[in-house]
């Protein structure tokens, strides 16, 4: 997926209004052949013939020969419940405090939330990056200056060789050779990772899945190819109730080993309100000129 580096092209107006899409289209590239995408209506071509059609919710799905479904729609609906009702806001906040101007990417942004709040901070262009067409669904409306891409880290990512200006990951699967790739000379990566005591009160009541352990390291291992500019630590305490609970568990990775049965009978051991820390290391990369 080569070519030369490319920047976001203005938007045209539909309907009256600026188009996420067309404003990210310059930097779009074919997941097949690495061809620039041209936009007819409501389809993208590139030059070799390969076309991909916008779905009716305003996304297009560039994720081809990936085996990764991603979130399911109850997935979906849990995290949008969770992160509705701010109780990751101060991440979110530190997140879009650490951004740069330009076209942002955000890698695994499931539906948009995150990168919703960086764009509105910086003023740019965003893409969210992501496998589940249920997150895809929410994440085309999550701004007007936000476009909702399908598609996999791991099968490498549809845009041009120096096409970005920022990339975030927020507890997302990274591919740092893509992320280099496809951020420009001086470009931003902003990973946010939790650490060791995050959410430390309830993932054991809850039969939540752990934090890896060496999560650090192997972050500082993907990051040698380029130049830190800076890492810090957030911590703060959230109330959550039962209902917070459950939504926290069916948001995320959990959600794949527990069943609702099972769920019920864990929220029921604890009380009907928990403070539970939220603990997560912010790292800022630069990406080498």
């Amino acid at each position: 997926m080569g070519g030369d580096a490319v920047r976001a092209a203005p938007a045209r107006r539909r309907g009256g209004a600026l188009n996420a899409l067309d404003a990210v289209l310059a930097a779009l590239r074919c997941p097949v052949c690495g061809a620039a995408f041209e936009r007819a209506d409501r389809t993208l071509g590139c030059a070799a013939g390969h076309r991909f059609d916008l779905a009716r919710q305003g996304y297009v799905n560039l994720a081809v020969g990936s085996r990764t479904g991603g979130d399911t729609p109850a997935m979906v609906a849990a995290r949008e419940e969770f992160l509705g009702a701010g109780h990751y806001a101060p991440v979110v906040a530190a997140l879009a405090g650490r951004a740069v101007p330009g076209l942002a990417l955000d890698v695994g942004g499931g539906t948009g939330h995150h990168l919703a709040a960086v764009v509105e901070a910086t003023g740019g262009w965003g893409a969210v990056l992501e496998p589940s067409t249920a997150a895809l669904r929410r994440a085309a409306r999550a701004h007007p200056r936000v476009a909702a891409v399908g598609g996999d880290v791991w099968r490498g990512l549809p845009f041009a060789d120096g096409s970005v200006d920022l990339v975030t990951n927020v507890f997302a699967p990274r591919g740092a050779a893509e992320v280099r790739r496809v951020l420009r000379p001086g470009g931003r990566w902003v990973v946010v990772t939790p650490l060791p005591e995050h959410l430390e009160e309830v993932r054991g009541p809850l039969g939540m899945v752990g934090v890896e352990a060496g999560k650090a390291e192997r972050l500082h291992g993907e990051l040698a190819a380029f130049d830190l500019v800076d890492e810090d630590e957030l911590r703060f305490t959230r109330t959550l109730t039962r209902r917070d609970l459950a939504a926290l568990v069916l948001m995320g990775p959990s959600a794949f080993h527990t069943d609702e049965a099972a769920l019920r009978a864990r929220l029921e051991t604890v009380p009907d309100a928990v403070d539970v820390t939220v603990a997560v290391r912010l790292t800022v990369a630069r990406s080498p000129a």
